[in-house]
């Protein structure tokens, strides 16, 4: 009889010490994630006011001190496009553009349909690699058929790869959007690109 009840007694003792562990491991990750949600709010919030503050320092035209205002931002949080499109455009500004090509390239993996990131890394491969240009062009007018700058970049290009039916579209649609691009519409698309008179009339009416 003693010893059952003694067997007894470390059964019990073992039970609540295996209570005890797996309240512990339990209690640990929520404990943690608790603090890393309060650590993230902290970090998201320093990176807007960090970005703040890049984005005056652009403001200002200190490019110097808003590229390393930016580059803390997206150290704090990684998916900040605004930020990664800004250091792109401080490095093509800078002429680095690898430098430019791998922040929009940033911002573009985090929204695929940010138009200005698009359109700017269409504009730094406009020479160097056409087809990537018009291929992002194209994206960005897609998305937005208002974007008459982009229209006009795109039938630029297309118009040096010889794809001139699509060149002329392009400036149409240009012309269509801002009568006032004709001006920077190439002389043999000119005639094809200008907007009917009905066009003309109901922009003056307006």
């Amino acid at each position: 009889m003693k010893r059952r009840r003694l067997w007894t007694g470390l059964a019990a003792a073992t039970v609540v010490a295996a209570g005890a562990a797996v309240w512990a491991v339990l209690s640990q990750p929520a404990t943690t994630s608790d603090s890393e949600a309060k650590s993230a709010a902290r970090a998201a919030s320093e990176a807007q006011t960090l970005l703040s503050a890049g984005l005056m320092q652009s403001q200002y035209q200190d490019f110097s001190g808003a590229a390393t205002t930016f580059k803390r931002v997206v150290a704090l949080d990684p998916r900040n496009k605004i930020a990664w499109y800004n250091l792109g455009v401080i490095a093509q500004r800078g002429g680095k553009k690898a430098d430019a090509r791998a922040a929009y390239d940033k911002a573009l993996k985090i929204d695929p349909l940010f138009d200005s990131a698009l359109f700017n890394e269409a504009l730094l491969l406009k020479s160097s690699e056409p087809d990537r240009s018009i291929k992002l062009l194209k994206r960005v007018v897609a998305h937005n058929s208002k974007a008459s700058t982009a229209y006009l970049h795109l039938g630029e290009a297309l118009a040096k790869k010889g794809r001139d039916d699509e060149a002329q579209d392009a400036f149409g649609r240009a012309v269509a959007v801002d009568p006032k691009l004709l001006s920077l519409v190439p002389e043999a698309f000119q005639d094809s690109a200008s907007p009917s008179p009905s066009t003309s009339q109901a922009g003056t009416t307006e």
